[in-house]
Order: C-alpha cells, then structure tokens, then sequence
C-alpha cells in the first residue's frame, strides 16, 4: 500500500515531472494535466491532416497522437512539427509497438510515445532521448511495472471496456500512477471517467470524425472539439 512516508517520494516525483522544462515551459505531464485531451489521429490522410489538426488546435485541443499504424504517419508528424511550435499545439506518435517504431517515431519528430502495449525497451529508449512514454496497461502489475521502468502516465486500454469503477478501485492504491483513459470515451461518459480518478482521456474516432473529414467540415469537426474541452469538468486532475 502506498501510505505513509512510501507515498510522498511519488507525490514528490509527480511535482518534479511538472516543473521539468517542455512544452511551453511546462513539462508535457502538467500541460496534459491542464488540457486533459489527447485526440488521436489515426488514419487520416496526410493531405488531410494540416486542416484537421488546424480545426483542432482552434477548438482548443492541442495535444495530438498520430498513429504509427497510418499511412504516412512520419510524415505526418514531420509536417506538424514545422508547421507548429509546441506552445500551439503538442505532436507525439502513437501505435508504437517495438523500440524500431519509437526510434523512426523519435526521429520523425515525435515529443511523446503512446502504445496499446507495454514494451520496457520502448519506455527505456524513451528515458534515454528524455520525451515521455505513455505505455498501454490493463492490469495494476503492468501498470507498477510500467512506472517503475520510466513511464511519466499510463493509458489505461480499452477504458470502455474496464469502465469507470475498475479506475477507481485501480486508483485506490495506485493514486500516484496518472492515468490516461483510452478507448470507448464519448461526449456522454468522460465525466465518469474523470470522476473516477483519470488525470486525462485519449479520444479517436468519437471526435475525429472521418466522415467529417472526408467531406472538408472542419468547421464542423472544430466545434466537436469545443464541445469536447467544455465538458471535461474543472475540478480534475493531479492536485
């Protein structure tokens, strides 16, 4: 159990982690604890992809996960770190399975690293170029294990599945492990997820909207992600 004087050295470690210099001065976990949002964006054509993120980041959601799985995901990420600096919005490379994926990911440009899985060498690797791992978990063995080797955050996948009362009882002696909940998350439920003890959620296909997309509504798709950042409730996140 985490009481006591066991707890406060990963209080203490949190508190660092946000005063570490990264995005705009702040370190990604405090501004992924302010923005609460990370919008994944998986198999959205490249020359797609300028005018999605663009509807995005002025509908306020400006962290941003491009699959590895996508066609032209390096490229991708490559066109978005030119075109913006981090103080607008934050690119990071998610589906990263093995350490060959973080590396191209890495050198493409990458600021963070997302996975369904959870891979040591990928969170090591990610120690050593000093950009956060937020690794895939499921259960609280993977998810110590995780945070133990590197991880800043967890994604806890698929959250839909697991649903809001596994993360709280999860929370219970885990409340130093931030978590990210992933998958299944909808304008109707995140609040239930946060007031389960999430720190932050991963949203796809419920906000990036292919149909949307495809037919050039990025009006439309800016207002879903007002929608979105409104509804997630102010009193969350790491105290």
């Amino acid at each position: 159990m985490y009481e006591g004087a066991g707890l406060a050295p990963a209080l203490f470690l949190i508190d660092i982690q946000f005063k570490e210099k990264g995005s705009g001065g702040l370190s990604l976990l405090k501004r992924l604890n302010d923005e609460k949002i990370v919008a994944i964006l998986r198999h959205i054509p490249v020359e797609k992809v300028n005018h999605t993120v663009e509807a995005l980041e002025l509908g306020g959601v400006k962290i941003l996960e491009v699959t590895l799985n996508s066609e032209g995901a390096l490229q991708s990420i490559d066109q978005l770190r030119n075109k913006y600096s981090n103080d607008q919005i934050v690119v990071g490379a998610g589906t990263v399975l093995d350490i060959q994926m973080a590396k191209e990911a890495v050198a493409a440009g990458a600021e963070f690293l997302i996975s369904p899985n959870l891979d040591e060498a990928v969170i090591g690797y990610s120690v050593e170029q000093g950009i956060d791992v937020w690794p895939g978990v499921m259960t609280p063995t993977e998810m110590v294990k995780a945070w133990n080797a590197g991880a800043r955050a967890i994604k806890l996948f698929p959250a839909g599945f697991l649903g809001p009362a596994y993360i709280k009882d999860i929370k219970a002696p885990l409340s130093h492990i931030p978590i990210i909940a992933t998958g299944g998350i909808s304008l109707e439920n995140l609040h239930q997820f946060f007031d389960a003890g999430a720190m932050a959620i991963g949203i796809g296909g419920q906000l990036i909207q292919k149909e949307l997309i495809a037919n050039n509504c990025f009006g439309e798709l800016q207002e879903l992600a007002v929608q979105f950042v409104k509804a997630i409730p102010k009193e969350s996140g790491m105290p």
